[in-house]
């Protein structure tokens, strides 16, 4: 049983696979905390973009990095993400940090950082659902479940092209550019966990990938408290 102990969900995928929703659905019916390790590369770049550095530049990126203050929210119903103090979750989704967040993603040192922020964040409340592009094979390879959500590109560039209000074929290339950059990159590129539990969400709605993951947690854990 899932209990009250220790509960790791480490959750990876592309950008509209749904990942997002799914992670924090899943952690308030699990009672779990939800960590959303994407929020913490947008707030990075974010404060590399205010601060007029290039983002890259990946020694200037590195240097932004090291100086900021970076909290972010655990409560699945209420998380945040703040810079310094200051409220950044809307301007962290803009079309500037999204075009940008990529490049800073991919700057080593940067990861190094926020990989051993994620660390600690889990050890510290142990009973959560992260989500990411590297949890199950960087950040918690030691996850109780893993797993790679994915869906179509004609899929994804839909739903993320409804949430923004943007532009279909605009967002289906900025995707595309996105996964291209996420998954070739040579620090923890986004790729699937070998022992993942691979779902294509394209023809499932929220509910019914929370229902499935919670039956996987069920089955491997003898029932989810």
């Amino acid at each position: 049983m899932v209990g009250s102990g220790r509960c790791v969900v480490a959750v990876d995928g592309p950008s509209g696979s749904g990942k997002s929703t799914v992670s924090r659905r899943l952690a308030g019916v699990l009672g779990a905390q939800y960590l959303d390790t994407g929020a913490m590369y947008r707030a990075v770049t974010w404060a590399v973009l205010v601060s007029g550095a290039d983002p890259h530049d990946a020694e200037a990126v590195a240097k932004v990095a090291g100086e900021i203050d970076l909290e972010i929210g655990t409560e699945p119903d209420a998380p945040y993400t703040h810079v310094d103090g200051t409220p950044v979750d809307r301007a962290i989704r803009g079309p500037e940090v999204t075009g940008a967040v990529s490049a800073v993603a991919a700057v080593p040192w940067v990861r190094q950082l926020l990989v051993a922020q994620q660390r600690k964040i889990i050890a510290a409340t142990g009973r959560i659902v992260v989500e990411g592009r590297d949890i199950g094979t960087v950040v918690a390879p030691d996850a109780d479940l893993k797993v790679y959500l994915t869906a179509s590109a004609a899929t994804r560039a839909q739903r993320r092209s409804t949430e923004n209000a943007t532009d279909l074929t605009a967002t289906a290339a900025d995707l595309d550019r996105r996964d291209r950059l996420d998954s070739t990159r040579t620090a923890d590129p986004l790729q699937q966990a070998t022992d993942a539990v691979v779902l294509d969400t394209t023809e499932l709605g929220i509910e019914e990938v929370v229902a499935r993951l919670r039956s996987l947690l069920d089955r491997s854990f003898g029932g989810v408290a």
